[in-house]
């Protein structure tokens, strides 16, 4: 079963009656991300893939500008906790000092604890032209993500991060607590993996909000879809980015609310 779900007793109602079970609820616990021995946030997550997030969150925060920047990554595990120790290049961790935040982030956390609305509200470069999907392959990797969730297959209650690939389908998939944190542990698994972030698009089980766009964006990602509504504030950045935003993601239905031309009909 693993750290990511524990097993519990639990009283369940169902038709006027009650029956005595046992569940599986999702884990959640502080994961803290250190820097060279200096704290900077501490996040509510699934305690799952962890080296992936570490590496997608440093990359998608901009905390360093290439892979090979982060030099080195361990992770130590309490009783409650995480502490996943990072070591970067040098001048980055001089530069990540100078922008510290020290935080707490919920699981559902976007721009939680940012200083200033500059930091927060990061402007990204405008994405390349990435790939172009039919609507028969979103729809299919949509279907094709049911089977792909374990612990929400157990547990009913993460989301999940997907990378999809023109002709290939879903290549990869990771879960968590936090949909912010699902997608830095995709990012962190295809940069691990020295996959390169032009050639997919992410499918999302949550909603596309603003740091969603933020973050895939930075990367290079030029189509995002995800299950749920996208915000305003997420939609104009994607405008602005030259990225596709789908939501409202369904088996037979979705909704392009940015630069629908990567979306071809067949």
């Amino acid at each position: 079963m693993g750290r990511e779900c524990v097993e519990l007793d639990v009283e369940r109602w169902r038709g006027g009656k009650v029956t005595r079970e046992r569940d599986l609820i999702a884990e959640e616990m502080p994961v803290a991300l250190v820097y060279h021995g200096v704290p900077h946030v501490v996040m509510l997550a699934t305690p799952a893939d962890l080296e992936d997030y570490a590496v997608g969150f440093t990359m998608s925060e901009g905390l360093v500008a290439h892979p090979d920047e982060i030099r080195g990554i361990e992770v130590i595990w309490g009783t409650e906790s995480a502490e996943v120790r990072i070591t970067v290049a040098w001048e980055r961790f001089s530069a990540l000092l100078d922008r510290r935040r020290n935080l707490t982030g919920r699981s559902g956390c976007g721009l939680c604890g940012q200083e200033t609305v500059e930091q927060a509200v990061r402007e990204v470069r405008p994405v390349g032209p990435g790939v172009r999907l039919t609507v028969a392959e979103l729809h299919a990797a949509i279907a094709q993500l049911s089977h792909l969730q374990p612990i929400n297959a157990r547990t009913g209650s993460v989301h999940a991060a997907a990378w999809v690939v023109p002709g290939k389908g879903i290549q990869l998939v990771r879960e968590d607590v936090g949909r912010h944190n699902a997608l830095d542990k995709t990012i962190g698994a295809l940069v691990r993996s020295g996959s390169g972030l032009a050639g997919g698009a992410l499918l999302l089980t949550s909603r596309a909000s603003f740091e969603i766009v933020q973050k895939s964006a930075a990367m290079g990602v030029a189509f995002v879809a995800a299950f749920s509504a996208p915000t305003a504030f997420a939609v104009r950045l994607a405008e602005r980015a030259g990225l596709t935003l789908v939501a409202f993601a369904r088996e037979h239905q979705h909704v392009v609310y940015a630069h629908p031309w990567r979306l071809e009909s067949q």
